[in-house]
């Protein structure tokens, strides 16, 4: 899956195991005319600039809700699975937003080769795949690999939040975004509570009704 128009600036090279495991499954007409429809009207343009990137938006429900509470920014919604991006397609025609773009790719090829450094207010990663067993943690998203590229497109003062509810991935998040000397801790140390701004993601509700407890981490790029 390849992205072109490269953004500004020296290449970063980022691990070439994805993150992520292909989803394949048959599509209900309703999609595919989403997708054929929309798709074209609503996808990132060569000359766009989001200041928001979400990856993984899933069913685009949250990304719709945030996008809409925020106008004045312009959200770049990146998810692999094509169901999820046919139903966000929907959700934003539905809703007339102005301020999403959705990207049906890889977020890290996004960030590598069309985000410019330090261009970006948030980089926004809910519930991303923990990949519990151990010899699967290389295919995680926040690991000391990705962190630089992940840090590098955000703006001094810019957001990098991440929410889980796997407390092994918890873990393991503070202590590797720690670990970055170009992003701190909003929170100090540990975990942030839960923004107001952030709606609570239907899979996050499923595993509250489970017993899961759900954390949110906060990291601000820091001042070169």
């Amino acid at each position: 899956m390849t992205l072109s128009h490269p953004a500004a600036g020296p290449p970063m090279t980022v691990a070439a195991v994805r993150t992520y495991s292909a989803r394949r499954g048959r599509l209900r007409p309703g999609r595919l005319d989403a997708l054929s429809r929309l798709l074209p009207e609503y996808r990132l343009g060569p000359d766009e600039v989001p200041a928001v990137v979400e990856i993984g938006s899933g069913m685009g429900d949250v990304t719709v809700a945030m996008a809409a509470a925020d106008p004045d920014r312009l959200y770049a919604a990146v998810e692999v699975h094509t169901a999820g991006v046919a139903n966000l397609l929907s959700l934003i025609d539905a809703s007339g937003l102005g301020n999403v773009r959705v990207v049906h790719g890889d977020a890290m090829e996004l960030l590598q080769q069309r985000i410019a450094e330090a261009s970006l207010d948030a980089i926004h990663a809910f519930f991303p795949d923990p990949w519990p067993k151990k010899a699967h943690h290389k295919r995680r998203l926040i690991q000391p690999s990705r962190v630089p590229l992940l840090a590098s497109r955000l703006r001094a003062g810019g957001l990098l939040h991440v929410a889980t509810d796997d407390a092994d991935y918890a873990e393991a998040m503070v202590e590797t975004l720690t670990a970055c000397t170009e992003l701190r801790n909003v929170a100090g140390a540990g975990f942030s509570p839960r923004p107001a701004h952030r709606p609570v993601t239907k899979y996050e509700q499923r595993g509250l009704t489970a017993g899961r407890t759900s954390v949110d981490l906060l990291f601000e790029r820091v001042a070169r």
